[in-house]
């Protein structure tokens, strides 16, 4: 149907052109003219310019079958708008799950909490070293790749899972998009780095969040038709969901704490847990911190650093260490902490979107492209 209609909007633009050159010919050319100026140009305006100024309205890897890849808390909480989105336009899509974070309460109830339909495939990869997750996770991808044959496969962000799935795809010559495309850190000692640059580079539509991130892929010559300037879908979920667990939950009331009187602390990076030293002086630090202030703080531990802690034989003192909580009790929480410490790059950010202080917990803070969004 659009394709016939650009046809059409071509034949008429060289109609129109050619009128105009017989008002030339016969010496005809006056003000009047301007209007059929104006109907030439509007006509290839409409025909040429519209894949790039309007990116929904011509397909230009004719998608009719979608698989969004998703393997991460950040991920599936990202991609829940787009999800949402994909039900409403009734495009054929299904989800596939690599089961990067393996345990359901840190990442299946996601679905049930956002109404989310089941994942049509779950990897359950677990955990690993980069290495062998991404390999597994590559496979497994192939595989479900082979069988359905989808048109598009759509992943965010910059997990292994983004760039085993990316690789997967590209391989069979099946479109690739990126959502949260173009961030930067300009750090290569940073396996997200490594992943989100890769990524971009062999995907084929890249919906970068800002005009910063969009300046970061052409500079690395990705051409400009290729990306678009989307906004990012952190912002869709957080203002949508934060209803939503005020009108279902009520974390303080279980934990006993009041609002805006408490930290919030997440950790769970490997730099961090894996060095006994450098955990040791962050928890020292946050137990310091919390006699200073008077305020308790409160620890969703993740089961990694848990583990780590008990190796280590550390002793925590002014901390409420608690089993990790749903998105929708920890969005509760975020949005009344007095103060986020954190190494996790999605807490940032929905710490951003909510307005809330927050410390980051890592040498490389800033992620080049996302933070002009909310300057």
């Amino acid at each position: 149907m659009i394709f016939g209609i650009q046809i059409i909007g071509v034949i008429f633009a060289l109609f129109m052109t050619y009128l105009t050159f017989l008002y030339y010919k016969r010496g005809n050319y006056h003000l009047r003219d301007f209007g059929v100026w104006m109907f030439v140009w509007l006509s290839f305006i409409c025909v040429v310019l519209s894949p790039t100024s309007f990116g929904g309205l011509l397909n230009p890897l004719k998608v009719s079958r979608l698989m969004v890849v998703v393997g991460t808390r950040p991920e599936i909480i990202k991609m829940s708008p787009v999800i949402r989105e994909c039900e409403r336009q009734g495009l054929d899509f299904f989800t596939l799950h690599t089961g990067q974070h393996y345990s359901h309460n840190m990442d299946g109830v996601f679905f049930e909490q956002l109404g989310l339909p089941d994942a049509g495939y779950n990897l359950d990869v677990g955990s690993g070293s980069h290495a062998e997750q991404t390999g597994k996770i590559l496979s497994g991808v192939e595989g479900v790749l082979v069988k359905e044959s989808p048109d598009v496969v759509l992943v965010e962000g910059d997990t292994n899972t983004v760039l085993a799935a990316a690789l997967a795809a590209s391989k069979l010559h099946i479109g690739v998009g990126h959502v949260e495309a173009g961030l930067r850190s300009f750090d290569k000692g940073m396996p997200e780095e490594v992943n989100r640059v890769l990524t971009d580079h062999c995907s084929d539509l890249l919906f970068a969040p800002t005009g910063g991130a969009y300046i970061n892929l052409v500079s690395e010559n990705i051409p400009k038709e290729k990306v678009f300037v989307t906004g990012n879908t952190v912002v869709d979920a957080v203002n949508r969901n934060l209803g939503i667990a005020d009108g279902v939950v009520d974390v303080f009331g279980d934990l006993g704490v009041e609002p805006g009187e408490f930290f919030l602390f997440t950790l769970h990076r490997q730099e961090n847990v894996d060095d006994g030293k450098r955990l040791g002086s962050i928890l020292k630090g946050l137990e310091l911190l919390s006699h200073e202030f008077g305020l308790r703080v409160v620890y969703p531990v993740h089961p990694r650093t848990r583990k780590m802690i008990e190796g280590f034989g550390f002793h925590i003192n002014g901390m409420d260490l608690i089993e990790p909580v749903d998105y929708l009790r920890f969005l509760q929480l975020e949005s009344r902490a007095r103060l986020v410490l954190t190494d996790s790059g999605g807490v940032q950010e929905e710490a951003c979107v909510l307005g809330v202080p927050c410390v980051t917990l890592r040498e490389a803070a800033i992620l080049r492209g996302f933070w002009s969004a909310h300057d």
